[in-house]
């Protein structure tokens, strides 16, 4: 029986349970990303940033979107991020789950997006659970909001700062508080 390649079981939702003879290919990817993370957030080039990007996600990073850095992620090749977004400073994204940024997404400060997890009874809490981000068009999401794994946030929503997000947030509403639930609707 052929094994399938571990990132592509991620991508597909599968959880990965502990000790799979794959594992070591998710800390390799990680240190490889970290050593672009390391150029990119010392850069103060606005273009060397998003090249150094484009690099840590396998995509081409728009010339309208913005990141201050310093930016941190996982894995990387799991990330898209569409155009004209802005990304503030001090980001996490955990990316082995997935994460798509849609157009003229607004991110905060402190801002963290965990597309993975892992299983509460404790003689499976070694497994890695992903589960999809999707951040839909115009959504902003407020400072030191996080952002767990599968959830979608809605066009043109805000999730306000500090919120816990472990739900879907529809469309053309404000999200917030621990867990976050809606607080009303945009018109």
């Amino acid at each position: 029986m052929q094994i399938v390649d571990i990132f592509e079981r991620l991508r597909n939702g599968e959880t990965v349970p502990a000790g799979d003879p794959e594992a070591y290919k998710l800390r390799e990817a990680s240190f490889a990303t970290k050593k672009l993370l390391l150029q990119m957030n010392s850069a103060d080039d606005p273009a060397e940033v998003r090249n150094l990007l484009s690099q840590i996600t396998a995509t081409e990073i728009d010339e309208n979107t913005a990141v201050f850095t310093p930016l941190y992620i996982n894995y990387g090749k799991n990330t898209k991020i569409g155009k004209n977004v802005f990304i503030n400073f001090d980001c996490v994204f955990l990316d082995l789950g997935g994460i798509t940024i849609e157009d003229n997404v607004q991110i905060a400060p402190k801002v963290s997006l965990l597309s993975e997890g892992h299983q509460i009874a404790a003689k499976d809490r070694q497994s890695l659970v992903p589960g999809h981000i999707h951040i839909k068009r115009n959504a902003w999401i407020g400072a030191n909001a996080t952002i767990l794994a599968g959830v979608t946030i809605g066009e043109n929503s805000v999730v306000a700062a500090g919120a816990v997000v472990s739900k879907d947030v529809p469309d053309n509403c404000v999200f917030g508080g621990i867990p976050a639930k809606m607080l009303k609707h945009i018109e």
